[in-house]
């Protein structure tokens, strides 16, 4: 073989690997057929049809892991959407808006609060207006008051305690004092509410005047309950909306995957959190 080469002029490893018989060769898992994929991912997006690839994903993966399997790749989930013609339409980008140099997110549950307040109309005309509160790092909806009036000072009130409830439980007074992040609304600056935030223990910021995507972790909650629940839901009128709330705010908690929470739920999110600090503490 040597002398061979040399007398061509080539190398001695073309000469082996062009006299060698080649053997077809597969890498890794043999893929799987896609007719139970696409099942699957029509399951999901029939319940929630604004799922893009990665929720659609995000949903299946949590099915997976509770049946016990391995979850699908998610760029196999992108080409058989894709080929199945199961993908939201690209998002173009709307007008420019003001910009903001503040960071909304902080590093720890219960450190800051926003909220802030929407409006959904109904068949008939009505009106139901809704405010919540979110927490900036889990981004976990610690309560909402809704009403078919405008929301009142005494409202946000209502809605702040029971925010302190839904994660301290009964208490006078938080342990240590949370930021209370709004817009500038005469329901949020109000004296007495302002007064009775202290009072449990939250201390009030308001964003920059004309500047609402300063909240913009709010602003973002009310579009995915505007896109993902009211959009593709009945509502024939306030009292429809009204019973379909609790529903809506549960499903985002624990189940609506989230980008800035590695697409997990608020819910397992925290799960997630307090298992590993459980673990770093042994």
């Amino acid at each position: 073989m040597s002398v061979v080469a040399a007398t061509l002029g080539v190398a001695r490893s073309n000469l082996v690997k062009q006299t060698t018989p080649q053997t077809s060769r597969s890498r890794g898992r043999p893929p799987l057929p896609d007719a139970a994929l696409v099942e699957e991912i029509k399951a999901v997006i029939a319940t929630m049809p604004t799922y893009g690839y990665r929720r659609v994903h995000a949903a299946l993966a949590r099915r997976a892991h509770e049946q016990g399997r391995a979850p699908p790749n998610h760029k196999r989930v992108y080409r058989v959407m894709r080929a199945h013609g199961l993908l939201l339409q690209r998002h173009a980008g709307g007008a420019e808006t003001r910009r903001h140099d503040g960071r909304i997110a902080v590093a720890r549950s219960n450190l800051r609060w926003c909220s802030d307040g929407f409006e959904l109309g109904c068949d008939n005309g009505e009106k139901v207006r809704v405010a919540f509160a979110l927490d900036c790092c889990d981004r976990e909806a610690l309560g909402y008051v809704a009403t078919t009036e405008g929301i009142k000072g005494e409202d946000v009130c209502d809605l702040m305690l029971s925010a302190v409830e839904h994660r301290f439980g009964p208490v006078n007074r938080l342990p240590h004092t949370i930021e209370w992040l709004t817009d500038n609304g005469s329901c949020y600056v109000a004296g007495p509410t302002r007064s009775f935030a202290r009072e449990l223990g939250l201390e009030p910021r308001t964003t920059p005047l004309e500047s609402p995507q300063s909240n913009g972790m709010a602003e973002a909650f009310v579009r995915t309950i505007k896109r993902d629940y009211a959009r593709v839901s009945s509502c024939p009128d306030a009292r429809s909306v009204m019973a379909a709330l609790p529903g809506w705010f549960a499903h985002y908690n624990q189940l609506h995957p989230h980008r800035a929470l590695g697409y997990r739920s608020p819910r397992e999110f925290i799960a997630a959190r307090q298992t590993k600090e459980a673990m770093s503490a042994l």
